[in-house]
C-alpha cells in the first residue's frame, strides 16, 4: 500500500518561504540605494559602504570609513559611479556624511530605531569593494549596547545583531523588515555578532548638524569614572544602589577647576540621578558649552554640590 506525501515539515517550509521573502524583498528595496565606497587616506586605499539618504544626493557611512579622507568613490550596483565629498564626520557617534557630485540611485528609506524588539529580523545590507552586494539577516539580539571608540567615548544605544558582518559592510543599512534603515552597520563585536549605530531622533539631529557645520559640537568636564555600588547609608538615602565612582580628573580640566577629585562619588548632574558615564555623556551637548552644571558627590560621608563650566571638546 502506497504512502501519501510527508506534510510533516510543511509548516517549517512555509516558515521558511515567508523568511526568505522578507529577505529577498527587503535587499531588491534596499541594495539599489548602497554605495561601495572607495577611499584614498595618506595610509593606502580603504573602503567600506554608504547608502544613499536624501534625493540631492546625501550619502551616509561610519566616520571611521573615511577618517583621513575628504573624498571617496561611489559606486552602485546598477553601474553609476560618482565622486563624493565628506561633508562632515563625528567620530563621538562613528557617522558621516557625503554628497555625490552627481546623479545618484533612489534613497533609502529611514526607520526608527526606537521603535525596535530584541528578537526582531533585521538585514544587513553593504556593499564591500569587488563584490556585488552583501546581503545577511538576523535578528536583533540586544539594545542599548554600548559600542567604544578611538575617541574614547562610547557610542549609546547602539543595535546588537547576529546579522553577520564584515568589515566592508561598515557604513551600510541595517534594515528593519519594511526596508527601513534603522542601523548603520559599524562593527564586529566576536563571532556572530554586529553592532550598528542606530538611526533614531538623535542621530537625524547628528547627521543634520554635519551637513550645516561639517562637524558636532560637545561639551566636556574631564572625569573618567565607572559604576560603582553606593555606600548603604547613601542608597537608602536615594533609593538605588550605584552611582558613578570619579577614578581620575583630567589636570586643568573643567572638572579639576570645579574641585572634583578621584574618590568622589557623582550622584547626580543638575538635579538628574546619575549612575554611568554615558549618562553625562549625553548630557555634554553643544548647549552646554559655558554653562554651568551643579554637580553633586558623595565626598567623606557627605553630599557636596559642586559648580563646572563645561568647555568644548576639541581634538577628536
Amino acid at each position: 500500500m502506497s504512502e501519501g506525501p510527508d506534510r510533516s515539515q510543511e509548516p517549517d517550509r512555509e516558515a521558511l518561504d515567508a523568511y526568505s521573502a522578507v529577505v529577498t524583498r527587503v535587499a531588491a528595496q534596499v541594495l539599489p540605494s548602497v554605495a561601495s565606497l572607495a577611499v584614498r587616506t595618506a595610509r593606502g586605499l580603504a573602503g567600506g559602504s554608504a547608502s544613499v539618504i536624501s534625493a540631492d544626493g546625501v550619502l551616509l557611512t561610519s566616520a571611521h570609513v573615511v577618517a583621513g579622507a575628504s573624498a571617496a568613490q561611489a559606486a552602485f550596483a546598477d553601474g553609476t559611479q560618482v565622486s563624493a565629498a565628506v561633508v562632515g564626520r563625528d567620530p563621538l557617534s562613528d557617522l558621516a556624511v557625503l554628497r555625490a557630485d552627481g546623479p545618484v540611485p533612489a534613497p533609502v528609506a529611514l526607520g526608527d530605531a526606537a521603535a525596535l524588539r530584541v528578537g526582531q529580523l533585521v538585514v544587513a545590507v553593504g556593499n564591500p569593494l569587488g563584490l556585488a552586494g552583501s546581503v545577511t539577516a538576523g535578528i536583533v539580539s540586544g539594545l542599548g549596547r554600548s559600542l567604544p571608540t578611538s575617541a574614547g567615548r562610547v557610542v549609546d544605544e547602539v543595535i546588537q545583531t547576529d546579522a553577520a558582518l564584515n568589515p566592508g559592510n561598515s557604513g551600510g543599512v541595517l534594515a528593519d523588515a519594511a526596508g527601513r534603515m534603522v542601523g548603520v552597520n559599524t562593527a564586529v563585536a566576536g563571532i556572530g555578532v554586529g553592532l550598528a549605530v542606530p538611526v533614531n531622533a538623535t542621530t537625524r539631529g547628528i547627521i543634520a548638524t554635519l551637513l550645516a557645520h561639517g562637524r558636532v559640537r560637545r561639551a566636556w568636564i574631564g572625569i573618567v569614572g565607572r559604576q560603582a555600588p553606593l555606600p548603604p547609608t547613601l542608597a537608602a538615602k536615594l533609593g538605588r544602589q550605584t552611582g558613578l565612582h570619579v577614578a581620575d580628573v583630567v589636570a586643568g580640566s573643567p572638572a579639576a577647576i570645579a574641585g572634583l577629585h578621584p574618590g568622589d562619588v557623582v550622584v547626580a548632574v543638575d538635579g538628574a540621578s546619575v549612575t554611568r558615564t554615558t549618562q553625562i555623556q549625553r548630557l555634554m551637548v553643544e548647549g552646554a558649552i559655558g554653562s554651568r552644571i551643579e554637580i553633586t558627590v558623595w565626598r567623606g560621608g557627605a553630599l557636596v554640590d559642586v559648580v563646572a563650566e563645561p568647555r568644548e571638546l576639541t581634538g577628536v
